[in-house]
């Protein structure tokens, strides 16, 4: 970014960190024997989509993939959009690498064709051994992962539960620091 750029007010967005998504990968095997908490089967992108010819044959052509893809690893995707306008591409798969792999395959698409910053968040949904649902959303923005643990009452979390997990899962994943910008998904699909 040069200095006419920042006369203009210009400034330049910082790109997502793609290669920490894959940190879930290995994160899993202590989310498992350490933690109690195993895959639903199901992970999320949420972006915004864009209604342009060059956007939704990006994400048309990802689906596309990945639905050839899921015939071999067993991947299945389903497109729904929330009442913010926001499309959650939802893969089910039993296995976690798959998952993350899909993930990925959705988001490298989408910062590939140019469009990155429309990415929001991969939430990846777990179940402990109470049956209990626990999210783990990583920011795209913010390249870091954190905990969602819904609680009993409608839009109501556990935050000490959080505060737990994120002490329990240590250096496997980068955690976001800052607590304030832990947000609920509140509704995911998944």
């Amino acid at each position: 970014m040069g200095l006419f750029d920042i006369l203009r007010g210009k400034r330049e967005i910082k790109q997502p960190a793609m290669d920490r998504l894959f940190a879930m990968s290995t994160a899993y095997e202590s989310m498992q024997s350490g933690m109690g908490l195993k895959t639903s089967g199901e992970a999320a992108i949420v972006f915004q989509p864009l209604a342009t010819a060059d956007f939704e044959g990006i994400v048309k052509d990802m689906e596309d993939v990945l639905k050839g893809t899921g015939e071999e690893t067993g991947t299945t995707i389903q497109a729904r959009d929330d009442e913010f306008g926001y499309r959650w591409m939802v893969l089910s798969d039993p296995d976690m690498e798959d998952l993350v792999v899909g993930i990925n395959a959705v988001s490298t698409e989408i910062q590939g064709g140019g469009y990155g910053e429309r990415l929001l968040a991969a939430v990846f949904s777990f179940r402990d051994e109470r049956g209990r649902r626990v999210y783990w959303i990583y920011n795209f923005k913010r390249g870091a992962f954190y905990p969602f643990a819904p609680a009993g009452g409608p839009q109501s979390r556990d935050n000490e539960r959080e505060l737990r997990l994120k002490a329990q899962i240590g250096a496997d994943l980068p955690v976001e620091a800052e607590l304030e910008r832990w947000f609920p998904l509140w509704g995911a699909p998944i």
